[in-house]
Order: structure tokens, then C-alpha cells, then sequence
């Protein structure tokens, strides 16, 4: 690996670690008891063994500590036992969710998948039907295609995530009854019919979260095609005799893949706060309700584990743009 590589890996390292103290410390000060769940009924002694049981007793730094060897030793450790038939982690103590007292990890591992398919399909629509829009657009600026996509990506930025699933759903289920209005996450896709299902209830979600995707890419997008567009190369090549559609394909869009690359990995963390909300409100059962109904209930380890989880994948989304732009751009390698 090079040098500059190396350096990124450490960044996101660093970062993660930073994200893990923060994360443990903001959930661990905010207010409120985990034992003011349950009922008043119960005798003192009772709550202080039950919050020695869950380790409540202990101070913060060796909490944070258990926590993080957990989350970097343990849990890969038993994962790599799962695949591999081996015993590495050996009977080491997992972390355990108070409010159902099963594996965080295993929680997460039956909702991750539900959130990835309808996160990822979300992500890459929005973000090809940004850059084709902005194609579109950079060629013919100041007509009606222009137009539409510079109004539909004010409309994306303008309007939040829980409003145009209210108007999706009034408009698509309701009124013209096309789309299911909750999703099914139940359904076994067995055949062609229940993939009609599975496409028909993935629509409404899937819309919501693209829409909010190519909002904040499509104006990037379409501003860097309208620059590259003015450099002397395209001059060059359109004397040269090349088509319109060569041009735009070959050069103009070619020398346009950074900056959007670089808007569509900072844009990851709203389109993952986006899925929270549009998985409540659609009834997606992915690791956004998870951490709401975790949160309602004062479940910390698996409001702490989802939350990094989450800040994991918003860093390696990251990460894979940085290493295609300096595949795309070599100069930027060094940055």
C-alpha cells in the first residue's frame, strides 16, 4: 500500500475513535435513568443489583473501555468464529441489550440487510439520476430541462424526508391505491410474483431517500459539467469535428467525476438520517427504527453500537470516494 493510502486508513481510524468517545460520552450524559423504566414499585436494593448487573456501577472511562474492546475484539472475534469454525473469542462476554438482553450485534444483523437494500438503491439512483440530469442540463442550459432539474433539486433540498413520504403516500397509496403504504419485511421473495411485491413496496421508500440524494448532488453535478464545458479542451475538441455527444461523454463529463464524487460522499449522513425517518414512517424494519425504538426505551448499548455502526459506514463511503477519485484523478492521491 502507498503512503498516501496509509494515511487515509489511519484518518479514518483516528476518526472512528474519536466518533466512539464522543458517541459513549454525549449517551452517557444526556438525562435520564434506565432504571426509571421500570416500576416504582420496585425496593431500591433491587435497582442498585440490577444496575450493577448491567454495570451502571462502574465508572464512565472503564464502561467506555469494556464497550470499545467489545466492539473491536469481541464481536469481529465471533464473527470470524461464525465463518471460519474457529474459537477465537472463546466464551468473551458480548454486548448485550437491556432492553431484550440478546446480542446488540445480532440485532443488528437481522435489520442491517433492510436497511442496506433500500439505502443503497436509494443512494445510487439518486446519485446517476443527478449526474444524467446534470447532462442534460449543462447541455441545454436555460431551457426547459434545465429548468425542470434546477426546480426539482430546490424541491429535494426544500422539503424534508417525513413530508414527501406524506404526499407520496397520499398521493400513490391512498388516493390512486398503486403502492402499498407500510412495507413488508417479512415477505420471502420466492418467485416472480412476490418479486412484483417486494419492487411494489420498495418504491415509496426507496423515492423518498432518492429524491433527497439528487437534490444535493444534481447542483454540483450540473455546475461542474457547466465548467468543465468552458475549459479550452472542449474548444479544442469540438474544432477538432467531435459529436456533441462525445464531447459531453468523453471530456466534459469525464473531468467532472471529482467534485461529484466528492458531494455524493459528503452527502451519506443525510441520506442516512433521511432512512431513519422514512423507516419509521414506512414501517421498514432496518437499523433506523431499531435505534428510534431503542432510544424510546433507554437502551444504550444498542443506541451506542447502532450509532457507530452508522458512523462506520458514513467513514467507509467516504473512504471508497477518496480512493476512486485518485483512481479517476492520480493528482489528488496526494492531496
Amino acid at each position: 500500500m502507498r503512503p498516501p493510502f496509509l494515511r487515509r486508513l489511519l484518518m479514518v481510524v483516528s476518526t472512528l475513535l474519536v466518533v466512539s468517545g464522543l458517541v459513549f460520552l454525549l449517551l452517557d450524559l444526556a438525562p435520564g435513568d434506565p432504571m426509571s423504566q421500570l416500576p416504582p414499585s420496585i425496593p431500591e436494593d433491587v435497582r442498585a443489583e440490577m444496575r450493577s448487573a448491567l454495570g451502571l456501577d462502574q465508572p464512565a472511562p472503564e464502561r467506555y473501555a469494556r464497550w470499545l474492546w467489545q466492539m473491536l475484539v469481541v464481536e469481529p472475534a465471533i464473527a470470524a468464529d461464525a465463518l471460519l469454525d474457529t474459537d477465537l473469542a472463546a466464551g468473551a462476554p458480548r454486548i448485550l441489550s437491556w432492553q431484550t438482553r440478546a446480542p446488540v450485534m445480532s440485532l443488528i444483523a437481522q435489520r442491517l440487510p433492510q436497511t442496506l437494500v433500500v439505502v443503497g438503491l436509494a443512494y445510487l439512483l439518486g446519485t446517476f439520476g443527478a449526474i444524467a440530469l446534470s447532462i442534460g442540463s449543462a447541455a441545454r442550459r436555460g431551457r426547459t430541462l434545465d429548468r425542470a432539474g434546477t426546480g426539482l433539486a430546490a424541491m429535494g433540498h426544500a422539503l424534508p424526508p417525513f413530508f414527501t413520504a406524506a404526499v407520496l403516500i397520499y398521493v400513490f397509496a391512498i388516493r390512486l391505491e398503486w403502492l402499498p403504504t407500510t412495507y413488508d419485511t417479512t415477505l420471502a421473495v420466492t418467485g416472480w410474483d412476490s418479486a412484483a411485491v417486494q419492487i411494489r413496496q420498495m418504491i415509496l421508500p426507496v423515492a423518498v431517500l432518492s429524491l433527497q440524494t439528487l437534490a444535493q448532488t444534481v447542483r454540483y453535478s450540473r455546475a461542474a459539467m457547466l465548467d468543465a464545458l468552458a475549459q479550452d479542451y472542449i474548444l479544442t475538441a469540438r474544432a477538432k469535428g467531435l459529436g456533441a455527444r462525445r464531447v459531453l461523454l468523453g471530456h466534459a463529463l469525464r473531468n467532472s467525476w471529482v467534485p461529484v464524487l466528492t458531494v455524493a460522499a459528503l452527502g451519506a449522513p443525510q441520506v442516512f438520517a433521511g432512512a431513519i425517518v422514512t423507516e419509521q414512517i414506512f414501517g421498514v424494519n432496518g437499523i433506523g427504527q431499531l435505534l428510534i425504538q431503542s432510544l424510546q426505551a433507554g437502551d444504550l448499548p444498542t443506541v451506542q453500537t447502532v450509532t457507530m455502526l452508522i458512523a462506520v459506514l458514513i467513514v467507509l463511503a467516504n473512504l471508497g470516494a477518496d480512493v476512486l477519485i485518485a483512481r479517476i484523478d492520480p493528482r489528488t492521491a496526494h492531496a
